[in-house]
């Protein structure tokens, strides 16, 4: 029988749970309890209930419940050894300390009865070990001087549960109503199953003999999240269930659906996440990418219009001029023309440098050509973080700041119901790296970079972000699109970004080869705009030219046209090419 089961998503879930172990002709368990964090605080919610009968009410109540709602929760189903059958004794445990309500379901059953020391802070309501042990983490904790799971010393706590683990099978799940804890019983006696469950879903369901999971009952939601049990639950569904044992004596942490930590028995080999080292060292780098050398750059942004018929009379409007900025200076530009005249330039309300033409004679190709040179300065895009003062969500703006920056602050227009959920989606972010502003941007960027898809042909320029997000899937202009909705939910200004990418020789990086590419600035307080691009998952340094800002993408567009007359049947080409130009004698 499945003993216990814990989920942590992104955001809050309304999954449906149905305790199959008290249908007829099923030996019920002899207790059953459901702790959750409704609201994302935290206070808990603990239904339970010992000796169940068939097809009870409370059990009845939990598959139907509408506020079963939570980032978090924790079910437990008890084959009694220590201790009556009685409400006290049937977990969860719940105890609150520290300005928050702690849940505990523990798998497995000491062989040696534990005591609480005189004096001891916490002390257990009923008669179980898994109660005694709770009291005595909770008693650790204090000792130790910590406050949440967010302050722990993973390493220094994996050791006292393996001292605790020599009396007996030992597999734990601890919440504080941010963080959750899996410590796998190192005799392997009890087992501690991980599932990590990716984004997009329409339908998704868990169950086995005892228990079945509906994650989208209520309707799917495209969060990512981690399920851990006792042993495998199976899917019903075309979705698979990709079940990992974590190693005996391992202690996991997750948050907001992301496993914050893997911490191993010495000597040990990882079983959560094989790739988990490799992202982490990838994390870190974009929390710190190594300073880059300046770097000089030509660019070539080639335009080709064929059409069927020949165009007597056009106009378009050119932003192919690069930027010159502190961080950016442009020494050479020139732009040409097959056909027609340039009437105009001019600086838009973006700052962007304009060209106006007009073309009067008829035509069936025209080609536009850029040929820029640039040097680029972003050289340590994180250099003034040890200096400035921590940000946290969500920022307050002075007035004028505010009505300066309301063009990026703004969301876009989206049905009320597909603002809200990606709030929420935002919000995941914020709460996992404790509403600091910088890592909940770093976090956002490398995140779409790693579960969304780079698909081509699949999107146009009007797919909102809320379809790529529930799609999953897209190229640079949706992630940037999604990338600014979210951080605008924030309350942090974004703007969309169209340039250049330089992708190296041997175009490793083929994400946006010979094409122009989109990212994102974000303005941060006492620093300006920072670039962040969420298709390739790092900071804009020397490898990003940039051409055009806005509020989206027809503010920054490379080329917009407008025919007069004539035309039809358009074939359009792009190409483009970054190279760094070499030192001399180089």
């Amino acid at each position: 029988m499945l003993n216990l089961l814990a989920l942590s998503f992104e955001g809050e879930l309304a999954p449906g749970l149905d305790l199959r172990c008290l249908a007829p002709g099923r030996k019920p368990p002899d207790g059953w309890g459901v702790g959750y964090y409704p609201g994302g605080e935290y206070a808990a919610t603990v239904l339970k209930e010992a000796a169940p009968q068939l097809h009870s009410t409370r059990s009845e109540l939990v598959r139907t419940w509408d506020p079963l709602e939570s980032s978090l929760m924790l079910l437990h189903l008890r084959t009694a050894t220590w201790g009556p059958i009685t409400e006290a004794n049937t977990q969860p445990f719940c105890r609150s300390a520290w300005g928050r309500d702690w849940l505990l379901a523990h798998s497995g059953s000491l062989e040696q009865r534990l005591k609480i020391p005189l004096g001891a802070r916490f002390e257990p309501v009923g008669s179980t070990d898994s109660e005694t042990l709770f009291c005595r983490f909770l008693d650790w904790m204090q000792e130790q001087g910590f406050r949440s799971l967010a302050d722990v010393d993973a390493v220094r706590l994996r050791a006292w549960l393996e001292e605790l683990n020599r009396l007996g099978p030992l597999t734990l799940v601890v919440s504080d109503g941010r963080d959750l804890l899996l410590y796998a019983d190192c005799t392997g006696a009890t087992q501690g199953w991980v599932c990590q469950v990716s984004p997009p879903y329409e339908r998704l369901v868990l169950g086995d003999d005892d228990v079945e999971l509906d994650l989208t009952r209520r309707g799917a939601k495209s969060r990512k999240g981690v399920i851990v049990s006792t042993h495998p639950l199976p899917s019903r569904t075309d979705v698979p269930a990709n079940w990992t044992q974590l190693t005996p004596g391992a202690l996991v942490l997750v948050r907001q659906g992301a496993i914050r930590a893997e911490v191993l028995p010495p000597g040990a080999q990882g079983t959560v996440a094989p790739a988990m080292a490799a992202e982490f060292e990838a994390r870190s780098r974009l929390r710190r990418p190594p300073e880059m050398p300046v770097r000089v750059m030509d660019v070539i942004h080639r335009t080709v219009y064929r059409y069927q018929n020949p165009v007597e009379r056009s106009s378009h409007l050119l932003r192919l001029t690069p930027r010159h900025d502190r961080l950016q200076s442009l020494l050479s530009h020139d732009v040409t023309l097959s056909a027609g005249v340039t009437r105009s330039e001019y600086e838009d309300v973006f700052g962007n440098r304009v060209r106006r033409a007009v073309v009067e004679s008829p035509y069936t190709e025209l080609v536009m050509e850029a040929r820029s040179r640039v040097e680029l300065r972003d050289t340590d895009p994180l250099g003034y973080r040890p200096l400035h003062v921590r940000s946290v969500l969500p920022l307050v703006w002075m007035p004028w700041q505010a009505n300066m920056l309301q063009p990026y602050l703004l969301p876009p227009e989206l049905p009320d119901t597909q603002l809200e959920e990606l709030s929420e989606y935002a919000m995941s972010f914020a709460r996992r790296n404790d509403h600091d502003l910088l890592d909940t941007l770093l976090d956002l960027n490398y995140s779409i970079f790693k579960e969304y898809q780079y698909a081509q042909g699949i999107t146009t320029l009007n797919t909102t972000a809320f379809s790529v997000y529930s799609a999953r899937k897209g190229v640079c202009q949706d992630f940037a699109n999604v990338f600014i909705c979210l951080a605008r939910l924030l309350g942090v200004p974004a703007r969309y970004v169209c340039g250049y990418l330089y992708t190296g020789p041997k175009h490793a990086n083929t994400a946006q080869a010979e094409a122009s590419h989109a990212w994102v600035q974000v303005y941060l307080p006492e620093v300006g705009w920072k670039g962040f691009d969420p298709t390739n998952g790092i900071l804009t340094q020397t490898d990003h030219v940039r051409v055009a800002v806005g509020r989206q993408y027809s503010d920054a567009t490379p080329t917009t046209g407008t025919i007069y007359l004539g035309g039809g049947g358009e074939q359009l080409e792009v190409w483009v090419r970054c190279e760094p130009v070499m030192p001399e004698g180089q």
